[in-house]
């Protein structure tokens, strides 16, 4: 696959740029959520439909993924300008005005009570917390105890020839445990990207207020990521559920 083709990017790599952006409140890629309705590109600038699963989404949440896309879809090299149009949603004439136009949220929303940098740190906090839980009971399952799980660092771990397994040495390298990538992975991005984990003998782990975690809170810690995780599998199926009800309604409408 090429990432653009004479007139300007291919819709794969729009697409896989898209399938960065999430759905703050379901940590969920948004193309894998189905909530890209279609991709029009016209020479360098590229326009992004897309409909979330109810009209009264937050409209921080869904500025969030609207500017996030455009972010998105303007790295490539390929694309000179990004246009998200949001549709069905009760807040979609101030949100594509002002992502389209460069506004700010509070320029668009003057008498929102929380910030979009207030609203996304908790969002992400959040989704910190469920992954590292994901990434933890993994650990569990392949062996480790609390008081190891807790002392680990980034460079306890070393990738193995096979992209889905990681190696994690223990005792001054003493022991090797082989345990999967893909929920260290996902926590690493988050951890990392929230700026939590950053030098190779910084925790692995944390609370979620981002402290270190005593192996006496440990249980503790590890019920409250499974909360997080639980919450957001549920808002999630709740989504499901209302974006499979409006295609019914859609394709009822199409054939009556």
């Amino acid at each position: 696959m090429t990432d653009q083709t004479p007139d300007g990017p291919s819709k794969e790599a729009v697409r896989d740029r898209l399938d960065r952006v999430t759905d703050p409140e379901l940590d969920r890629s948004i193309v894998v959520l189905e909530y890209i309705d279609a991709i029009e590109i016209e020479a360098r600038t590229v326009t992004v439909h897309l409909t979330l699963p109810t009209a009264w989404c937050s409209p921080a949440f869904a500025w969030m993924m609207a500017v996030d896309s455009r972010t998105a879809v303007e790295e490539l090299p390929a694309v000179e300008r990004a246009r998200i149009y949001l549709h069905e949603h009760m807040h979609e004439i101030e949100i594509n005005r002002g992502v389209n136009v460069g506004r700010s949220f509070p320029e668009a929303f003057p008498d929102a009570e929380d910030t979009v940098d207030a609203v996304r740190a908790e969002l992400d906090r959040k989704a910190r917390t469920a992954r590292q839980y994901d990434a933890v009971e993994a650990l569990l399952e392949a062996g480790l105890d609390p008081e190891t799980i807790v002392s680990l660092r980034p460079r306890d771990l070393e990738r193995t020839d096979s992209d889905d397994r990681l190696t994690i040495y223990l005792a001054d390298r003493a022991v090797a445990v082989s345990v999967p990538a893909e929920p260290i992975d996902r926590y690493l991005e988050k951890a990392r990207e929230t700026g939590l984990v950053d030098a190779d003998t910084d925790p692995l782990f944390l609370t979620p207020e981002g402290e270190p975690i005593d192996p006496d809170e440990f249980e503790l810690v590890h019920r409250r990521g499974r909360l997080a995780q639980v919450n957001m599998s549920s808002q999630g199926g709740i989504c499901d559920g209302l974006r499979e009800s409006r295609e019914q309604r859609l394709d009822d409408a199409a054939s009556d």
